[in-house]
């Protein structure tokens, strides 16, 4: 009898671990579910799972920059700001200026960096909180857009300019069963890489003689997230294909997160923002990286300018208004902690899509931006809650 609870109480903690370690993923899937089942299956259509990552990718290349930040127990208030003054700069090279759009880009890249690493010097050298040092950059930069642009807006930006946003990569095979075919490779791909970096991760860890996860739950997990790989490359299949701001979405969050995971930086980066003093005290340069991801998060913000100037075809004053709080709240949602040190990219990522699929879901059900405001609010709250009481356990 004693032994069969002591069972059940194990597999209950280990039910608990399991949640508690990818609580937003199964809250986003059980997300999806409800609004697939109350807007009729609208949700999951391919045009409307295409529209989501159209219409949000701006804000999840933030989250990516942003989360770095965090980690380091900081953040940036003014990139919405320095989205719209990227975009206002975009506008004024290609349109009134006529300078050719590859020039243009490497410009507009080069001044978000120099943004960045502007306000990193503030916070690392000088040391303004970064709070102080970005909000009156939200400002400082809103104003230069307003002085760019002249309270007009500049549209339509050249034709080659929006693939970035709107294009889809183009097919090279001929269609299976009705079906584009680049998706289903890239999944496949995708599925063969995930296999291979896991087992190879897997392999290494028992190597060192770290503890992994039992076979019957490593398998399984593995199958599950085949599944859902080849499920989205299955929805692209039925619309048009892979759109290009996907390659490039993924392109950027794998990279950080082998930066953040499996390089000496990354390392860092977690040493600094988990206790500041003695990762001095042990030799890292705390205000070099500090301002080169300062300078980073400029550089991702600029990106994100251009991506959003090109999807709406203007550049206008009021672009990246309320970018920096969304981006922020991805990153608290997908797991980061508000006294830095933890987080991780695919967090951020998942953090942005938990957002970004409640206000698709309330849009089609034809709820109001007041009230979609009002549950986004409710929603970070109850995240970064979930974050302080795993805490207090952990201790």
């Amino acid at each position: 009898m004693e032994n069969i609870e002591k069972k059940e109480s194990g597999l209950l903690d280990k039910g608990l671990k399991f949640f508690r370690k990818n609580s937003m993923t199964i809250i986003l899937v059980m997300i999806m579910i409800v609004f697939q089942i109350i807007t009729n299956g609208l949700l999951m259509k391919p045009l409307n799972i295409t529209n989501i990552f159209l219409q949000n990718s701006y804000i999840l290349v933030l989250a990516i920059g942003m989360l770095v930040l965090i980690v380091l127990n900081h953040t940036d208030l003014s990139v919405g700001s320095i989205v719209a003054v990227v975009g206002a700069l975009a506008g004024t090279l290609m349109v009134r200026m006529n300078v050719p759009i590859i020039p243009a880009i490497l410009i507009c890249l080069l001044a978000g960096s120099l943004i960045g690493a502007f306000q990193g010097f503030w916070v690392a050298i000088v040391g303004v909180p970064s709070f102080i040092v970005t909000l009156s950059g939200q400002l400082l930069y809103r104003g230069i857009t307003m002085v760019i642009l002249q309270g007009k807006t500049i549209a339509p930006l050249p034709s080659n300019f929006q693939i970035f946003s709107t294009k889809f990569v183009p097919e090279f095979l001929p269609e299976i069963a009705g079906l584009k075919a680049n998706p289903l490779i890239f999944g496949l791909v995708g599925v063969i890489v995930l296999f291979v970096l896991q087992f190879r991760s897997r392999a290494k860890k028992i190597s060192y003689g770290i503890d992994v996860e039992s076979k019957a739950r490593f398998i399984p997990k593995l199958i599950a997230l085949s599944a859902i790989i080849m499920g989205f490359s299955y929805i692209l299949a039925n619309y048009k294909g892979v759109p290009i701001i996907i390659t490039i979405l993924l392109a950027l969050a794998l990279i950080y997160h082998f930066i953040m995971s499996h390089t000496k930086l990354g390392r860092h980066i977690y040493a600094i923002g988990g206790n500041m003093k003695a990762a001095t005290l042990s030799g890292i340069k705390a205000k070099k990286i500090t301002i080169l991801a300062f300078t980073n998060m400029g550089l991702l913000a600029a990106v994100s300018g251009l991506i959003f100037v090109s999807r709406l075809n203007a550049s206008t004053p009021q672009a990246g208004t309320g970018f920096e709080l969304d981006a922020i709240a991805a990153c608290y949602i997908g797991g980061a902690s508000a006294s830095g040190g933890i987080g991780k990219i695919m967090g951020s990522i998942v953090g942005g899509l938990v957002m970004a699929v409640l206000n698709n879901g309330m849009s089609l059900m034809g709820v109001g931006s007041d009230v979609q405001q009002a549950i986004k609010g409710a929603v970070l709250l109850l995240a970064v809650a979930l974050d302080v009481i795993n805490r207090k356990r952990a201790h």
